[in-house]
């Protein structure tokens, strides 16, 4: 079993040059003005991470240009917010770590600042008032090799690739990273001739520098949370295809082993056909896979992560045989929908992202009669065995919808979100539990969602106050009757019995779907 666990470590437990950046720093800038307002609040209130994002303003967008040295390995960049403020402001902060800050200005003019563990703190020249749209820009270096307590970068011999899930965006960029502040983005990366520079959305601009450098632009047609940011540099192959309805696919592969990866790849039509069946058209402007360029662990120990509009993998992952990766590959695609359309609105909302991933993958595995991981055939046999550990995983993992940073990524999320949406399809019905879904898709596009949302959805949709049901299952110390399986029976807990497997991200060999 392997935890994913994202508690920070002390700076003296840090890497030397890290320490360097996460000390606190202060660099002054003139100060001009009266200053009546406050600093705001450097929490956005998540039960799981309190420690992240600050809730004196919101971002509107993010441009990022970022230029990497194939020489030194290092990333020189500037990150402009365009931010609102929620109240008057003396001052605010950005989550950032590890990275060495060289200058800040708000509205134009420079901004004393200082680092302070994971926060950046910034002080405009004048006191910004409620209600201000401003862009606050950041210059810094960042090195993808340095050591932290924990980190986006996916080092690879010709450049990187970032994994930010759940709270690890603010290693690569200054951000208010939390899912329930979404924002466009656009990106401008710049590197040297032979590698290339790719990010979420769709390619805009390439432009040819002076230096042999090339910079390639691009822009996201829809908002994007944070954790679900990729960014990516090295020797790739772009192949295209067409996926349902002229949906432009694209993969980010090593040149060396695109041949090897193609068969994976060319799953990607069928599987977007399928989902596209039961929650409606692919909500984005293009869809691909990234297999990093390197075989060495990713941060997480994970194997995939649901970067929007581009999947990131383990390459040697994807080269495994088609029952195993084609329902992973699903489990992915359906984050698409569940993660990134509609982003948890706190990390405890996480159960509805990674069970609905686990349960359209399991629903595609079982229609093609392939075993899951423990040689069940059907849903009702892989619920039925889930049913039974219900009252053990409550009790060592916590309710479904009630996680903590160290079980955050554990079969209660992943397996028990599923056994939810399971009880939920038997108590309405299949035809009123799909209008569920789509209903919540469509009235939450764009946006964050909660857990209270959802079940607001499935009552109203459902003509029925499913509350108290689903309070039952999401939040509940003992597992509730199963609706339709009246036999089905409980295990009582003992410490003898498996302990819920835990997971760096849904994504991983030991997901559910696989």
């Amino acid at each position: 079993m392997r935890y994913r666990t994202r508690l920070t470590a002390p700076a003296a437990l840090i890497g030397t040059a890290a320490a360097l950046s996460v000390g606190t720093q202060a660099h002054a800038a003139p100060a001009t003005g009266t200053r009546t307002g406050t600093p705001g609040p450097e929490t956005l209130g998540d039960s799981v991470y309190p420690s992240l994002g600050n809730d004196g303003y919101r971002v509107a967008a993010y441009h990022l240009d970022l230029a990497y040295d194939a020489t030194t390995k290092l990333v020189d960049a500037t990150a402009t917010l365009k931010i609102t403020t929620t109240q008057e402001l003396t001052r605010f902060s950005l989550d950032a770590l590890g990275l060495d800050i060289h200058t800040v200005t708000v509205a134009g003019r420079a901004a004393a600042f200082e680092q302070a563990g994971e926060k950046l703190r910034i002080t405009p020249a004048r006191c910004l008032p409620a209600g201000r749209k401003a862009d606050v820009v950041v210059t810094y270096t960042a090195d993808p090799r340095r050591t932290l307590a924990h980190t986006a970068w996916v080092p690879t011999p010709d450049g990187f690739a970032v994994c930010p899930q759940p709270d690890a965006a603010h290693t690569v960029f200054p951000c208010n990273d939390h899912p329930s502040d979404k924002a466009d983005f656009a990106f401008r990366i710049t590197v040297p001739d032979g590698l290339r520079g790719v990010a979420s959305g769709r390619l805009v601009r390439t432009e040819k520098l002076a230096g042999d450098r090339t910079a390639y632009t691009y822009r996201s047609r829809s908002p994007i949370a944070t954790e679900v940011v990729q960014i990516t540099v090295g020797d790739y192959v772009i192949k295209e295809r067409q996926g349902p309805h002229g949906l432009p696919l694209r993969d980010v592969v090593p040149v060396s082993r695109a041949a090897a990866l193609e068969p994976a790849l060319a799953l990607t039509p069928n599987l977007v056909g399928w989902l596209e069946a039961r929650l409606g058209a692919y909500p984005f402007e293009t869809y691909g896979l990234l297999p990093a360029n390197t075989d060495a662990e990713f941060p997480g120990e994970f194997t995939g992560l649901e970067t929007q509009t581009l999947t990131l993998y383990k390459p040697n992952y994807l080269l495994q045989a088609e029952p195993k990766i084609g329902s992973h590959m699903m489990h992915e695609l359906v984050h698409s929908y569940f993660g990134n359309l509609v982003s948890p609105a706190t990390w405890a909302d996480l159960w509805i992202n990674e069970g609905h991933a686990d349960f359209y993958g399991l629903l595609y595995r079982y229609e093609r009669g392939w075993p899951d991981s423990i040689g069940m055939t059907t849903m009702e046999a892989r619920m039925k065995n889930t049913y039974a550990q219900g009252d053990q995983w409550r009790r060592t993992s916590g309710p479904v919808a009630a996680p903590n940073a160290v079980n955050l990524f554990d079969s209660q999320r992943y397996l028990g979100g599923v056994l939810v949406l399971y009880a939920l399809r038997n108590e309405i019905g299949e035809s009123a539990f799909n209008a569920v879904e789509r209903t919540f898709l469509d009235r939450f596009r764009n946006a964050s969602a909660s857990t209270d949302d959802y079940i607001a959805v499935a009552s109203e949709v459902s003509g029925r106050d499913l509350s108290g049901f689903l309070r039952d299952w999401l939040y509940g110390t003992k597992t509730p009757r199963m609706p339709g399986h009246p036999d089905w029976t409980v295990t009582p807990p003992s410490s003898a019995l498996r302990q819920p497997e835990s997971r760096t991200d849904g994504h991983h060999d030991n997901s559910a779907t696989l």
